[in-house]
């Protein structure tokens, strides 16, 4: 299976935090990789934090939650996490979503993507729609919606957020990287 569930990486309080610094960065509107803007295919404000200061917390939990769980669940050859953390908003106001797409691209950064972690910012009950969905061969699961849950995947897995139809929901992601697949 290419996908890990990891409850509570974060608290209430600190997923509160994480949402509190992704306000204070600059957002933009979230694209494709590359930069590309499809409004049909992606609507989201994104916010990218500073994980070398004020959100360096932040990235030492998930490289330690990522290690652990590649090395009971993926043995992946992580080497780096070489991409910012990014923090991305879908609202109710603009149908926030992100159609289905896989995080490995053309890019630099994006070709040697191994596994995406998606960390819930968001209390479930805050937004309708906006889940994580994951197909899974054709089956397609839905991540856990408990503020603080993370789920890692393969970055090659076809996934998407559905349109949220009420409410924000925010949630924070990250990538590792590594060699290529062979």
């Amino acid at each position: 299976m290419f996908t890990h569930s990891m409850p509570a990486l974060f608290s209430r309080a600190e997923a509160a935090e994480v949402i509190r610094l992704a306000e204070d960065a600059h957002q933009a509107t979230g694209g494709l990789v590359g930069g590309l803007q499809h409004h049909n295919i992606r609507r989201a404000d994104i916010a990218w934090l500073d994980d070398k200061s004020s959100a360096s917390w932040v990235m030492e939990r998930i490289v330690a939650g990522v290690a652990r769980a590649n090395r009971e669940r993926f043995d992946f050859d992580i080497t780096d996490f070489g991409e910012r953390l990014q923090v991305a908003t879908y609202d109710e106001s603009v149908a926030g979503h992100y159609d289905w797409h896989s995080d490995i691209g053309d890019g630099p950064l994006a070709r040697r993507r191994k596994l995406t972690i998606v960390v819930q910012l968001s209390e479930a009950d805050a937004y309708d729609g906006g889940a994580l969905e994951i197909n899974l061969g054709g089956a397609v699961q839905a991540s856990e919606r408990g503020i603080g849950d993370a789920t890692l995947f393969a970055s090659f897995m076809l996934h998407r957020v559905a349109p949220v139809t009420s409410g924000r929901r925010r949630s924070l992601t990250c990538w590792c990287h590594g060699p290529a697949f062979r």
